[in-house]
């Protein structure tokens, strides 16, 4: 195996960012932790991972739990770059970042349909968050042809965004696995707006319904999908005139000095006008006073932006309501909360078979049984995964499967297909 594409990756990210007065060792090793948090999970992804980066393949697990965050938002060079107004270096620094996500995937020649999802997701994250517009899903050495920086290009012009009715997008709300009350609330805000909306086509008065929401629930409970579902139906309602979920946390937010804070929040609140900005663990933001500065200037943009801008904050449920609670600002904006409760045992057997239907795999009855043995005995506190947990377990089962099959030179359809008990670790043993 080469590594000459994820090199050339690399390098295009240390011109960019070089070129903006980055630290070319803090680009390196922000990349080597973005691949290492996308080619996780496949079959000996430490080792390819440390002889394309150079490193000990010790390290790997590390480089893991320090990418994993941008997975789903914008890396900290990049945030950095943006903050700082280099629009033109920021967007070639997301394409190599796309580049290095797909890249780092194809360590495995044959890699798994989630890996490649996780890889695709990755570099779309970076790509949204410099304002690019993909054009097609991005491939191996693609170079900024994969990408169109703006929305006034013609190739960007070519291929919009499909747009889903709102119909449609309250089936898809519909087709999710448990969330029974969630959905309800969805629905009720839902026909709410739209009943407002209508009214106001018809001169009547429209009463004053507040566009925010506070999601409250363990990790792994859909908050995530939902608001993602959520800004989609905001602009299929006509309230929003993109429609995307941009997703941060305080780390996004807050700077580590005084007067650069409320800088770097405005820019992430300048690129998430038109859509739906996500603000997960945003109880963080009340911590200290940086904190304070952010959520300061969060509410200003909200009264100033207040047809452009909807913001949903995301969080354990007490210390949600403990934020909320230390601004008045906040309390006021904020009418509605919707609560993720943890998913029950079938639930998240349901998740399971999901998610492997998806990826083309059948778990056998005995799977299902161990499946269910590790879930009554994991501890269910804020730790939790939840449905993180069982889309985890499917990883490593399908890593597993593999590795049972390593020995047959022609599997059988069903041999391809089937996960069995054996594919899921004891109870007792850690994954």
């Amino acid at each position: 195996m080469t590594y000459s594409e994820i090199a050339a990756a690399v390098d295009a990210l240390k011109d960019a960012g070089g070129a903006a007065g980055l630290d070319r060792a803090d680009i390196i090793d922000e990349a080597a932790a973005f691949a290492a948090a996308v080619c996780d999970g496949l079959i000996d992804a430490e080792f390819a991972w440390s002889d394309a980066f150079h490193r000990p393949s010790s390290g790997f697990a590390a480089a893991v739990k320090l990418g994993k965050p941008w997975l789903e938002a914008p890396t900290p060079l990049l945030q950095r770059l943006l903050s700082a107004g280099t629009a033109a270096a920021a967007q070639q620094y997301a394409v190599a970042l796309g580049r290095v996500a797909v890249d780092a995937c194809e360590f495995d020649p044959d890699p798994t349909l989630a890996s490649v999802e996780t890889a695709r997701l990755a570099a779309r994250t970076q790509l949204r968050a410099a304002g690019v517009a993909m054009v097609g899903p991005p491939t191996a050495g693609a170079g900024p042809t994969t990408a169109v920086a703006g929305t006034t290009t013609a190739a960007a012009a070519t291929a919009p965004m499909p747009t889903a009715t709102l119909a449609e997008l309250l089936a898809q709300l519909d087709e999710l696995v448990g969330l029974k009350e969630v959905k309800a609330q969805v629905h009720r805000q839902t026909a709410l707006l739209r009943m407002s909306g209508l009214r106001a086509q018809k001169g009547l008065k429209v009463p004053t319904v507040s566009h925010h929401l506070v999601f409250v629930g363990n990790p792994g409970t859909g908050k995530t999908t939902v608001a993602r579902l959520v800004s989609a139906i905001y602009r299929a309602l006509g309230l929003l005139t993109k429609g995307e979920l941009i997703e941060t946390d305080r780390s996004g937010l807050v700077a580590g000095y005084v007067g650069q804070t409320a800088i770097k929040t405005a820019a992430v609140i300048e690129r998430a006008l038109g859509s739906v900005l996500f603000i997960d663990e945003a109880y963080s933001l009340a911590e200290d006073d940086f904190g304070e500065e952010a959520v300061s200037t969060l509410v200003k943009a909200m009264e100033d932006h207040r047809d452009a801008l909807v913001v949903i904050v995301a969080g354990y449920p007490d210390e949600m309501k403990t934020f909320i609670d230390t601004n008045p600002g906040l309390e006021s904006r904020f009418g509605t909360t919707i609560v993720f409760a943890d998913y029950t045992e079938d639930e998240l057997v349901s998740i399971f078979r999901k998610v492997a239907a998806e990826a083309d795999f059948e778990p056998t009855p005995g799977c299902i049984d161990r499946l269910r043995a590790l879930l009554r005995a994991e501890p269910r506190d804020e730790g939790f995964g939840n449905g993180r947990y069982v889309r985890n377990l499917f990883e490593a089962a399908v890593g597993r499967h593999a590795w049972r099959l390593r020995d047959k030179p022609e599997p059988s359809l069903a041999d391809l297909r089937k996960l069995h008990a054996d594919d899921l670790p004891e109870p007792t043993a850690p994954l």
